[in-house]
C-alpha cells in the first residue's frame, strides 16, 4: 500500500493531470495501449457529428470550400509540424503511413540515382520493410547495424523501436548518414506525441496520428519534406491533389510548388475532423513535461515489475520511448489473462509484452495497479487457462 500511496501523491502533483479529463476512458479499464491506438478525446464525437450533419448534411459539396475540406492536408500538416520540429509549409497530412513511406523512399531514390543501396533496420516495423522490398528492384537492401552508408541512396529508420522502445539519437544518426551522402528518412510513429521530436535536419519523415496523438482508428498519416527538396523531389504517387492546378483538369501531370506536390488525392474528411479535435488538445501540451512524465511512468513500471520478467526495453530511460516491454516465452496468453482482468496492453511476436504509457491520461496509480495485476497473473499462473492460448486476429 505504501507504493500505491506514493503513486496517489504523484498523481495529485502531476502538472498534466487535468488533461486526463479530456479523454473518454471506460470504467474498470487500465488502458496501456496508447502506443497502438490512442484513447478517444471527449470532443471528438461532437466534432465528427458537426462534420457529418452540418458540413456534409447541410453544405453538401459546398463543404469543399465553405468548410475548408480541400485545405485539410496542409492546414492539419501545419498543426502537426511543431510536434516534430518542423515549420509551416513542411508537412502534409493524409493517406496512411505505408503510403507516406513509399512517397519518401521513392523520392529519395530519385534524388540519388547513382546509388543502388537502401539501408534499414531488419527489425523495423514490417510495413516499412515491406514497402522497401516493393521499391527495391535493382537495389541492395542493407541492415542498418552494418553501419555502412557510403554507397547508400537512402536510410529509413524508426526513431523508437515498435517492439522494445529502444530509441535512436535522431541528430547523431542523421548527421552520420548525410555526411556519407545518403538521404535520411525517419519514421516517428512511436515517438510523436510521446516525446519532443525534431526531424528538421532530416530529408524526410513520416508518422501516424492514431497512436499518441489520439486521432482515432484510421486517422491520417503525415509526411515531412525538408524545404531543400521541395523544388526537386518527385512524388511518384502523382495524384490530382498534388497537381499545380487540380481543377484545370489538365491531361498531363504538373506538380504543385512546395509541400502540396506531396498531396495525392481526396482527403478523408471525417477522419480529418476527428484528428483536428485531438489536435485542439495537442496545441496546449507542454512537450518537456510530457517527456518527463513518460520517463517517470516507465521507471515506475520497471521498478514495480522488478525481476519477475526480463526487461526487453533499454534500462536507461533516455534510450527508451514511451512504452515498456518485457519478455515471456508464453507472452500471448499472459497478455490475454491480463486483459481479462482489466489491464489492456498488447503482445508482439515472438515473446513481447508491451505497455504503452500515454502521459496525457496514464496515471501513476494506473501503472501501480497494472504491475500488481501482472505480478498476480504470473505468480498464480492464471495465464495457463486454455482459453487464453487461442489467438485472436489482432494481437
Amino acid at each position: 500500500m505504501q507504493d500505491r500511496d506514493r503513486c496517489l501523491a504523484l498523481d495529485a502533483d502531476d502538472p498534466l493531470r487535468d488533461f486526463r479529463d479530456e479523454f473518454a476512458l471506460p470504467e474498470g479499464v487500465i488502458y496501456l495501449v496508447g502506443n497502438s491506438l490512442g484513447a478517444l478525446p471527449r470532443r471528438t464525437p461532437e466534432r465528427v457529428n458537426q462534420a457529418v450533419t452540418d458540413e456534409w448534411g447541410v453544405q453538401l459539396v459546398g463543404g469543399w470550400n465553405s468548410a475548408g475540406w480541400y485545405d485539410q492536408p496542409l492546414r492539419v500538416g501545419d498543426r502537426i509540424a511543431p510536434l516534430i520540429g518542423a515549420g509551416p509549409g513542411q508537412v502534409v497530412a493524409g493517406n496512411t503511413t505505408s503510403i507516406a513511406v513509399h512517397q519518401a523512399v521513392s523520392a529519395a531514390l530519385r534524388l540519388r540515382p547513382d546509388r543502388r543501396v537502401i539501408v534499414s533496420d531488419v527489425n523495423n516495423f514490417p510495413t516499412d520493410h515491406y514497402m522497401i522490398e516493393g521499391l527495391a528492384a535493382g537495389y541492395e537492401i542493407r541492415d542498418f547495424a552494418e553501419g555502412r552508408f557510403d554507397d547508400a541512396a537512402v536510410v529509413l529508420l524508426s526513431e523508437v523501436d515498435y517492439r522494445t522502445a529502444e530509441r535512436h539519437d535522431v541528430a547523431e544518426v542523421t548527421a552520420r548518414v548525410q555526411a556519407a551522402g545518403a538521404l535520411m528518412v525517419w519514421d516517428v510513429c512511436h515517438s510523436v506525441g510521446a516525446l519532443r521530436v525534431d526531424v528538421s535536419a532530416a530529408d524526410f519523415a513520416v508518422g501516424c496520428t492514431y497512436k499518441y496523438l489520439n486521432g482515432g482508428p484510421g486517422a491520417p498519416a503525415f509526411l515531412y519534406v525538408n524545404p531543400r527538396h521541395h523544388a526537386t523531389a518527385v512524388n511518384t504517387l502523382s495524384g490530382w491533389h498534388g497537381h499545380a492546378d487540380p481543377f484545370a483538369f489538365e491531361s498531363g501531370y504538373r506538380p504543385a510548388e512546395g509541400i502540396r506536390r506531396f498531396a495525392i488525392s481526396t482527403p478523408h474528411v471525417l477522419s480529418f475532423a476527428a484528428l483536428e479535435a485531438a489536435l485542439d488538445i495537442w496545441d496546449r501540451v507542454p512537450l518537456d513535461r510530457l517527456r518527463a512524465k513518460s520517463v517517470a511512468l516507465g521507471e515506475l513500471f520497471v521498478e514495480l515489475v522488478g525481476d519477475a520478467l526480463e526487461l526487453a526495453s533499454p534500462a536507461d530511460p533516455e534510450r527508451r520511448g514511451s512504452h515498456v516491454s518485457f519478455r515471456h516465452p508464453d507472452g500471448y496468453p499472459v497478455m490475454r489473462a491480463l486483459i481479462d482482468r482489466g489491464v489492456q496492453g498488447d503482445f508482439r511476436a515472438p515473446d513481447i509484452l508491451r505497455f504503452g504509457l500515454a502521459p496525457l491520461y496514464t496515471r501513476y496509480t494506473d501503472v501501480y495497479d497494472a504491475a500488481t495485476t501482472l505480478l498476480e497473473v504470473l505468480e498464480k499462473e492464471l495465464w495457463r487457462d486454455d482459453r487464453y492460448a487461442r489467438r485472436l486476429a489482432v494481437t
